[in-house]
Formats: C-alpha cells, structure tokens, sequence
C-alpha cells in the first residue's frame, strides 16, 4: 500500500488527508512513512542523528551537574543512604518510565509527545479533553526552561549547528565531572564509609517514614527531562528508533556520572554544618572552597557547573518551542520557511520566558513556586500517558506498537512506572523540612492547582470548541494497527 500525502485544501497549515493507493511504500524512507502514518506534512529539516541527540537530552537531563543544587534536600532528609539507595532506586525507576514513553515514542515519533498519546490512547470521548489537559500542562511546564537569549540565536541563526554544537557539549559534559570531580577526591578530608552508607541523618522534622519519602525526591529530578528528545522527532533522522535509543542511553549515561558526583559530595563534605549554613547558600561553594582552600579553585569548579548549566539551556528552548508549536499547530502558528524551524514558537517560549523573569525582582518565593511545577508537570503528563497504556493493556485492546515493545512485561513495568510517578508527583509538593514559613512553603501545590483550574475553566469556556485534538492520527493508527 503506498500513500500520498496532500494538504487539506481549507488550510494548508492543518492535519493532512493522507489517500491510500494500491502499491507498496519501500521506497520511503521509515520517517517518511511514520509521518505517513500519522497523517502528518514535514515541516522542519532532520538535521539530528543518533550521536547528536544522545547529546542533546543528555544536557538535558543535566544529572551530575544537578546534584550540587539539589542534594541538599536529600541530605536533610536521610543523609548518606537517601542519596545513595534513593538514587539507585529513582534510576531503576525512572528506567520504566523511560520503556513505557519508548513504547510510545515507537508507535508515534511526533514533536507532540504526550498531548498526542493520550489522545491516541484514549477513549474516544475522553480523546480531545485529555490531550488537551496534558497538552496544557506541558504548555505551562515547559516554558519555565529556555532563559537566555544566546539560546535564542543557537535555536535560530545558528540552527545548522546545533546538533554538531550538541555532540561537543557532550564531550564537555564529561570532561566537567572530571574536572570538579579531581580536586574534590585529592584535596578535600575524605568521610569513612559508614557515614555514606549507613549514617542516617534527618533534619526535616518529618517522621523518618515520611521523610525517606521527600528525600526521594531529590533523585526523582535528577532523571526529569530524558522525553526531551521526543519533542524533536521531526528533526530526527530515522526518528522512531533513534529516540527510544537516546533516551535509554541518556539514563545510563546520566545515571553514572550522577551516581560518581552523588558519592564524591557524600565523601568529601567535610564539615557539615559549616556546609549546611554557608553564607553564601550553596553548600557546594562552601564543600568546593574548604577542598581547595582557594576562593579561586572554588570559584572555578562553580563557573563550570554554571556554563554546564547555561549549555543545557540550548536543549531547554529547542524542547519547549517544539512542544508549543505542535500543540498550537492546528491553530495555525506557523513554521518559517527560510529557517524550516518553529521560528515564532521559539521566539514566544523566549518571551514569556522573560516575562517570568520579571517575578523573580518581585518576589523569589513566587518565582520559586513556578519553577518548582516542572517535575509536577512532567509526572502529571506521565501519568495520564502510561495509566491510558495501562487501560488499555488491561482490557487487552488492540495497541498498534512499533518496532519495539516490551510484550508481556509491558503491564507490570507500565504499573510500576504508574505508582512510582505518582509518588513523586504527590511528594514534590512536600517542603524539604519543617516548620513550614511562608518561604519555606511549597507553594507550587498552590499554582500546580491553579494552572489545572484555569485550564480546565479555559476548556469549557473556548478550549472545547477550538481545540479538536489529533483525530486524524488516530484514524491513521486504527488503519495501520488493521494493515
């Protein structure tokens, strides 16, 4: 069976008619007949192979870089053995996560992501309401990444180098753990064992139970955002295979050099509670300079976390635009055609991004609030995909998998991805210690529930009657799960 693909004729900008003729289709290539199959004109140029975009949610995920900023909640909250077997636990699970978004991620290679396998995996009548929620989600979500303009002009003027750029910041990314990763093991008092492994250590003033629990959640983010790649499927040569690949790689690979930077800050933390009470507020400045002795030495194992940072901020505005130009696709935001990119998409994420730049002059614990909704609503976004998966392993409904699929296990690795997300999301609202303040507060409990509310009250007022979901898609995917 070949197809063609043509452009309905009231707009040229919406979902394709694919018409269906006698034939065969090899001589397309397989992302040419993925976005045959989902009914879709390609609309960006595939400039990421494999390497880059192994690179590019690499960075992404950002793993040992983010144990400096956020170790401290895990430290508070258990000491050595949250960090320790809490991390290996949040690897292992954020590995089923990471199969279950794959399944999908085979099936359908699309810039959409969630918003479009819950609307695939949906019931009929709950479809376009559920893509719309998790959709909106992401809408809010991922906007919070890109901030700075440099990744303005790497997205943009200078977007032919961008998966080239990506492969080098990967290399870079390893040679930055070793460069902190020396003077700390050499120069810093070294701590025995027994105080990384078995020392318990609960400042919280939770329950040892509960505060196990919050702890966790300081592993569970360092593995948010290996579904990054997903946003760029259509940039992707041979997207249904290489994405899946780099998402399980960047795991692997993230999840080792974290586990490296998670024992050596465990190891050579010296005084605790000089750390702990820094006055400079990063307890990573305070362990680098009692190391080295040196402002200088700490000053320049910071700077390298900090561009490590600002790389990953490349990956932030790539993802985000992405996702805001799929969800708003079918409303007509367009793709420049001289840059072959979401030129406008990018340019809003870039904007509203400043915009909420502006709260942090006002106020940091409102700032902080927003910030803090990225790992609710990457978790919440999980969980409508994978439990709408489990839904439909249950009652054994027709699933048209890819090329790839983890068969009979499928259902108990989509559960255990299902409990373990919602546990995350339910505890990311928890604030790292008692007694609450109104700075200490989570707040994000608070926006999270208003953003929810707003979208909800926007979907019945307009959202329902603008928003039509990806229903050509799935009638591509009845007809090629029946082929």
């Amino acid at each position: 069976m070949a197809c063609k693909i043509e452009a309905d004729t009231r707009d040229s900008r919406e979902t394709p008619i694919v018409h269906e003729e006698e034939g065969d289709t090899s001589g397309f290539s397989n992302d040419e007949k993925d976005m045959m199959r989902m009914g879709k004109l390609q609309q960006t140029k595939r400039n990421f192979g494999f390497l880059p975009l192994v690179g590019f949610a690499t960075i992404m995920l950002a793993t040992w870089e983010s144990v400096f900023p956020f170790f401290l909640t895990g430290y508070i909250n258990g000491g050595g053995p949250t960090m320790v077997y809490g991390y290996v636990s949040c690897f292992f699970s954020s590995l089923t996560v990471c199969a279950s978004i794959s399944e999908m991620a085979f099936m359908y290679p699309t810039s959409r992501g969630q918003y479009h396998w819950a609307a695939l995996l949906a019931p009929p009548e709950w479809s376009i309401f559920l893509s719309w929620l998790t959709g909106w989600r992401w809408h809010g979500t991922l906007l919070l990444y890109a901030v700075l303009l440099v990744s303005v002009f790497i997205n943009t003027a200078a977007i032919k180098i961008l998966p080239a750029l990506e492969g080098i910041i990967l290399i870079l990314h390893i040679l930055g753990l070793i460069a902190i990763l020396m003077p700390l093991v050499h120069l810093a008092s070294i701590s025995v064992a027994e105080f990384v492994f078995r020392h318990w250590e609960n400042y919280s003033g939770y329950t040892d139970g509960l505060s196990w629990f919050v702890g966790l959640i300081m592993s569970a983010v360092f593995f948010i955002g290996f579904d990054g790649a997903c946003h760029m499927a259509e940039e992707v040569k041979n997207a249904s295979m290489n994405i899946p690949r780099a998402m399980f790689f960047t795991i692997f690979l993230n999840g080792a050099l974290g586990f490296v930077m998670v024992m050596v800050i465990l190891f050579c933390i010296g005084n605790i509670d000089s750390a702990l009470n820094t006055p400079t507020g990063y307890p990573f400045i305070e362990i680098s300079r009692n190391a080295t002795q040196s402002d200088a030495g700490a000053t320049a194992m910071t700077s390298i976390l900090i561009a490590m940072i600002v790389f990953a901020t490349f990956g932030y505005l790539a993802s985000a635009s992405r996702q805001l130009w799929a969800f708003a696709r079918n409303k007509g935001l367009p793709v420049d055609p001289r840059w072959s990119i979401p030129l406008y998409s990018i340019a809003l994420t870039a904007l509203i991004n400043s915009l909420l730049a502006l709260i942090n002059i006002g106020s940091t614990v409102a700032f902080n609030a927003i910030v803090s909704l990225i790992a609710a609503g990457l978790f919440s976004s999980y969980i409508i995909t994978i439990g709408l998966m489990v839904r439909k392993r249950v009652k054994e409904e027709h699933v048209p998998f890819g090329r790839w699929n983890m068969g009979k296990y499928g259902l108990a690795v989509n559960i255990y991805a299902l409990l373990y997300t919602t546990i995350v999301l339910v505890f990311s609202f928890f604030p790292p210690m008692l007694p609450i303040t109104a700075v200490s507060m989570s707040w994000s409990c608070v926006v999270f529930s208003g953003v929810i509310i707003f979208g909800l009250l926007f979907w019945m007022v307009s959202g329902q009657k603008q928003w039509k979901g990806p229903l050509m898609d799935r009638q591509f995917a009845q007809r090629a799960g029946a082929s």
